[in-house]
């Protein structure tokens, strides 16, 4: 970090309240900018370019006003993980540079502004500090440039087979091997060693795939992630850094168009195989054609019947009996009344409510639910196990039809 003389040192201390002031309209101005005039930038997600810029802008201020935390070797490092992070997004190094020239101006053109309003400003604080942000923002721009060709060159080495290799491997229970997952985090450019998710995609009913470009959608929000194909389904596992899951899971929401599963959070890649058995149980879960992405932990008595076909078959035939043999108009209309019934709490008032139709209707469906089924609506154990089998409710048909 450039050493100032005591006396610009002294008046930047003055005006570094009014600089952190003054650093949201900077992230507004600079992506304003960004946004007019790089189209490459207009394919980011807004909210990681503006949680870049500020980290940038900031961090500039504080180097310049000499803040702990503001050093050059900071600022370099963080400088070549934006060149790192550009690269793989697909944005073109002459425009990541110009966004980096666009921060130092802005940041001088601030600093100008401030020490004239507050009385601040003198020939020998702007020489100083103007010499001290271009040479600052040149050896950011060398260090953003060196990790860009960085990434450039890790991505060219990095062929198909051998990242499909490497997803095999987290998925079949290596995270364990520090060797491994060294090599791994290395070949795929993503940290293995924090908070990851598994995701798991299955193809919609014309066989096309669930999520398209993953990567790259996810890559844009600023977060990395390695994606593969395994038994007919995309799968995933995600680096989720200091992002939420729930944004991720948003994310994926936009994107999907066909059934897919997420599991929860594991530390590390030692739990990519388990979070990978459970995302993977989470997707089959939901019928073939779903367009809905669904956690783990949103499908547990799901996952709990589809991981057990045979104890799955038995209770739907034990708990709705003979109601899978009626007719299929009386079938159906049995069993949208026996949900509302159970999603009311047992109430046929506010059951009759939800299906627009007299209390008196749904009584008399309820006998008839008890007279098919052997078993009573005031039974506790008898809607516990009715809930169970509407939970599977798509394939009751297919689980109790006789195979031909």
């Amino acid at each position: 970090m450039h050493v100032f003389p005591s006396e610009v040192a002294d008046r930047l201390s003055q005006i570094a309240p009014q600089m952190f002031d003054q650093v949201d309209a900077m992230v507004d101005r600079m992506v304003d900018v960004l946004l007019r005039t790089e189209p490459a930038y207009r394919e980011l997600d807004l909210v990681e370019l503006r949680r870049s810029s500020r980290a940038g802008l900031a961090g500039g201020v504080r180097s310049l006003v000499g803040l702990a935390g503001g050093t050059s070797e900071v600022h370099c490092s963080e400088a070549r993980e934006v060149g790192r992070r550009r690269a793989a997004q697909g944005i073109p190094l002459e425009a990541v540079l110009r966004a980096y020239r666009l921060g130092g101006q802005i940041t001088w053109e601030t600093l100008l502004a401030v020490a004239r309003d507050s009385g601040a400003a003198n020939d020998t604080l702007l020489v100083e500090v103007a010499g001290s942000v271009w040479r600052t923002n040149d050896v950011e721009c060398a260090a953003l440039a060196e990790g860009y060709r960085e990434e450039q060159r890790r991505m060219d080495s990095v062929d198909e087979a051998a990242r499909s290799h490497v997803l095999d491997g987290l998925l079949e229970g290596r995270g364990g091997d520090p060797a491994f997952v060294r090599a791994a985090s290395e070949l795929l450019g993503m940290p293995l060693a924090g908070r990851l998710l598994a995701v798991v995609a299955i193809p919609d009913q014309e066989g096309a795939a669930s999520l398209v470009d993953p990567a790259g959608g996810l890559l844009r929000r600023g977060v990395r992630s390695v994606w593969g194909e395994r038994s007919g389904a995309q799968v995933g596992v995600v680096a989720l850094g200091t992002r939420r899951s729930t944004d991720v899971l948003g994310w994926l929401r936009a994107m999907a168009a066909g059934p897919v599963g997420v599991s929860a959070e594991v530390e590390g890649a030692a739990g990519v195989a388990t979070a990978y058995r459970l995302a993977d149980t989470a997707a089959r879960t939901l019928p073939v054609g779903t367009r809905q992405v669904v956690t783990i932990d949103d499908r547990l008595p799901e996952a709990l019947l589809s991981n057990s076909p045979e104890i799955s078959s038995r209770l739907v035939g034990q708990s709705l009996g003979g109601l899978l043999e009626l007719p299929e108009d009386e079938q159906a209309v049995l069993l949208e009344t026996l949900a509302a019934f159970l999603a009311a709490d047992g109430s046929p008032t506010r059951a009759a409510d939800e299906l627009y139709c007299h209390r008196n209707t749904v009584m008399h469906r309820l006998r008839r639910i008890e007279s098919v089924t052997g078993r009573k609506v005031t039974d506790p154990r008898a809607r516990l196990l009715w809930q169970l089998a509407l939970l599977i409710a798509p394939q009751l048909q297919t689980a109790a039809r006789p195979a031909a």
